[in-house]
């Protein structure tokens, strides 16, 4: 049995913010075919927005928000042959163990897959063992692939669910040496964290611009005022920028990542996944090193990659240039074609896929491996230590009225409010 795209698949897509959504949907066209699987948004603080979703661009069959245990429940009342859960990993512990005991009766249940929607850059070993349990844990790279295998290994655990393939969004045809598109600062949410790094490289990229009157340097925004991605952000580009005066060349800039790629000749950032999708384009890409090197800004990931410069250089004309093996290492600009690296994937999956029945799921946390840390962790999403459904939890079977949608935008509000506003105040007084 093999998937192509003749293949009709039901899948269905997990996702808890609108990057994660993008990863899971483009996942299940990449791996099971599917061009438009059934969605389902995690309800939490970083569900995306109508117009996140249209930015993301990546269309639905369905689309719907839900609890842990109302997803648990659709799982159970609708037959799919693929499930991909696009989410944190806590998240992912959870739904793997809530599937596991809505699906220990099943005659047949789906495959489960997850992964990760970019650099993997921290809490490696927590991130993998909160993955462990899905039949088929996506590896982007080579790099990570090792790495993962390394992961499971060290604890026993079965590492067969881990299968190299690629970051899913690296579309577009290579760049042609354009000398003439935008520069491109790809700006995160929480990299960096402090108000005045942020504020340096919002300068810095404002300078370029003044430095450079007939180039366009465009601040790639990830999301509006109110409105949450995959992480927090205290200080939003948006609200720093009326500090400071942009030269008329300098624009805070929405849209489509690959979009804004297609006519870039320079990708600046600090360790944003979208410098692997400028990669793929062949987009030159500086991974800056003007706050240093260090872990905590995941551009030490970028290690060995010949993209790591500063503004500086920048400033000055330097162009970088990747090291082609380090690029294929992680997945990118690699000597063989694109849908290629599907391949592995789709293979474990069509081999599950063909037995008349899949193994009940098998986290390598228990209560016997881990009864100090599981428990919190399900029961976050209303989930008992057996992965049954706590007593009161929240209802999917009818959709919110009103008053409880007004109720919700006003709890997200106010949590928007404390982590942009509140926070940050509490944090500086603590560094008196």
């Amino acid at each position: 049995m093999s998937i192509s795209k003749s293949k009709s698949l039901r899948v269905a897509v997990l996702a808890d913010s609108d990057t994660r959504w993008k990863w899971g949907a483009l996942t299940a066209a990449r791996v099971a075919g599917c061009e438009e699987p059934d969605g389902f948004l995690l309800r939490g603080r970083a569900t995306p927005t109508a117009r996140q979703l249209r930015e993301v661009g990546v269309r639905a069959a369905s689309l719907r928000e839900v609890t842990a245990n109302g997803f648990v429940r659709a799982m159970g009342e609708t037959e799919y042959d693929v499930v991909v859960l696009a989410l944190v990993g806590g998240g992912v512990q959870a739904l793997v163990h809530g599937l596991r005991y809505a699906w220990q009766e099943a005659a047949k249940r789906p495959v489960l897959v997850t992964g990760y929607v970019g650099v993997v850059y921290e809490k490696l070993a927590d991130g993998l063992l909160l993955r462990h349990g899905a039949d088929v844990v996506l590896a982007n790279s080579r790099d990570d692939a090792e790495r993962f295998r390394a992961v499971y290994e060290g604890v026993g655990a079965d590492s067969a669910s881990v299968v190299e393939c690629a970051l899913p969004f690296l579309q577009g045809e290579p760049a042609t040496g354009k000398t003439e598109g935008p520069v491109v600062f790809a700006v995160q949410p929480s990299v960096p964290e402090r108000r005045a790094d942020r504020l340096y490289l919002l300068r810095r990229a404002a300078q370029h611009a003044r430095l450079h009157p007939g180039r366009e340097v465009l601040v790639k925004l990830r999301s509006r005022p109110g409105e949450h991605t995959t992480h927090i952000e205290e200080q939003p580009y948006q609200k720093l920028a009326r500090s400071i005066e942009l030269p008329p060349n300098c624009r805070l800039e929405y849209g489509h990542m690959g979009t804004i790629l297609d006519t870039a000749s320079l990708l600046v950032t600090v360790s944003s996944t979208a410098a692997l999708e400028a990669l793929h384009r062949g987009v030159p890409t500086a991974v800056l090193t003007d706050l240093g090197i260090r872990e905590a800004l995941g551009n030490h990931a970028f290690l060995g990659s010949g993209c790591l410069t500063s503004w500086d250089a920048l400033d000055a004309g330097h162009l970088p240039k990747a090291d082609p093996a380090w690029a294929a290492r992680q997945g990118v600009a690699s000597d063989r074609p694109y849908e290629s690296a599907f391949d592995a994937a789709r293979a474990r999956i069509a081999a599950l896929l063909a037995r008349p029945q899949l193994p009940p799921l098998a986290p390598y946390y228990t209560l016997a491996t881990a009864p100090g840390y599981l428990p919190g962790i399900l029961a976050r999403h209303h989930l008992a230590p057996d992965g049954s459904p706590l007593p009161g939890a929240p209802s999917d079977t009818r959709p919110p009225g009103p008053l409880k949608q007004v109720v919700r935008q006003a709890a997200r509000g106010a949590y928007r409010h404390g982590v942009q506003r509140v926070a940050p105040v509490i944090r500086r007084m603590g560094e008196l």
